[in-house]
């Protein structure tokens, strides 16, 4: 976070479509993957350096750029000159801590999501940002670092299944967009999972670390929540296909997206309720919990008050008590107090002030 908040010091009173960095640095190198294909042949190539590839716009093909790491503002200048890009697309690339959105331009479209990850054992969420450029023939994706996440993607582009090969560039795009979908599912059941177990804490035996977790929890789903509320208006968007870079087949398989992201908003409030339900048991428990301890101090305080008053009257200072001269008389007197403290013991057995369940 204060990386973040030391990056964006740099644009201070600098003019709209400046490319600076703002971020973290997540890759020590650049690494460039291109991809150029159609329903015949595909070849796939990787480079360090633009110029090592061949970027001229395919007639009967699909070129698809992947671009690993965003710390180097001039490469993704000489990117953008290669494809026409906006200075602003080119600025938003480069701030990685942007909202999902969609801008539509002449040539092109351009959509910023995120992926997520989740770290189990200290129940934080990883975020980065990916911004993919739709254009007539050509995708251009750009992540933070390397996750391996289009990795099925690229595998069925190799193997030639079903007909994303064909399916041009806004097939291309829309299996982009249907991975990054599924993954958030994957966050979400590990954060479900994690939820399970603290319930069942909870439930068992409430503490301090319970509660930290509910907390880490309820944060990391709103951020989920900010993330993907915005990415529902974005595939409804295209959708639409009011730019026409999606085909009628492509539209439909869009839908599908959409629904899985209407489902996912769903189960994340479903999840968002449960935690906060979770909050409420805990803060219930603890009261329950103090109010037995009280229970329990007052149930000892009564039991000694009976001794206390015999005590205290047998202490004061009166020539003549009754059983005072009696040798005896102590031990009356520990009799009637150890018989009145059984006798009130009994009564709160039977009422079941001594049981702390």
């Amino acid at each position: 976070m204060k990386k973040s908040r030391r990056s964006h010091t740099k644009k201070v009173g600098m003019p709209p479509g400046s490319l600076v960095h703002v971020g973290e640095v997540k890759t020590k190198h650049t690494e460039l993957v291109l991809f150029r294909y159609d329903s015949a042949q595909i070849t796939e190539k990787s480079a360090r350096l633009l110029s090592e590839l061949d970027l001229q716009p395919p007639e009967n093909s699909t070129l698809w750029l992947n671009v690993y790491g965003l710390h180097e503002p001039s490469l993704i200048a000489e990117i953008g000159q290669k494809f026409s890009l906006h200075p602003l697309v080119l600025e938003d690339i480069l701030h990685t801590n942007q909202r999902p959105k969609l801008d539509s331009y002449d040539d092109y479209l351009f959509v910023v999501t995120r992926f997520f990850s989740y770290d189990q054992d200290a129940m934080l969420i990883g975020s980065e940002q990916v911004s993919i450029v739709l254009g007539r023939n050509f995708v251009l994706t750009f992540q933070e670092r390397p996750t391996g996440s289009f990795d099925p993607i690229r595998e069925r582009l190799r193997a030639n299944k079903g007909h994303l090969r064909s399916a041009g560039a806004g097939g291309l795009a829309y299996a982009l967009l249907d991975v990054i979908v599924d993954r958030y599912f994957i966050v979400l059941e590990q954060i479900g999972d994690d939820c399970e177990t603290l319930e069942e804490e909870l439930l068992h035996k409430p503490t301090a670390s319970v509660l930290q977790g509910i907390h880490k929890l309820k944060r990391e789903s709103m951020e989920l929540r900010r993330a993907v509320w915005p990415l529902r208006e974005v595939i409804n968007s295209l959708i639409r296909n009011e730019s026409g870079f999606f085909n009628h087949d492509t539209v439909l398989y869009l839908r599908d997206v959409y629904d899985h992201t209407v489902h996912f908003i769903e189960s994340l409030e479903s999840l968002r309720d449960i935690l906060a339900g979770m909050l409420d048991i805990y803060l219930s428990s603890i009261s329950n919990r103090v109010n037995m301890e009280v229970r329990a101090l007052t149930v000892v305080a009564m039991l000694f008050m009976p001794a206390t008053l015999i005590a205290g009257i047998f202490g004061m200072n009166f020539k003549v008590i009754p059983l005072l001269q009696n040798p005896d008389g102590f031990w009356f007197a520990m009799g009637m107090m150890a018989a009145i403290a059984i006798s009130m013991g009994l009564i709160f057995w039977r009422r079941q002030w001594l049981n702390r369940q």
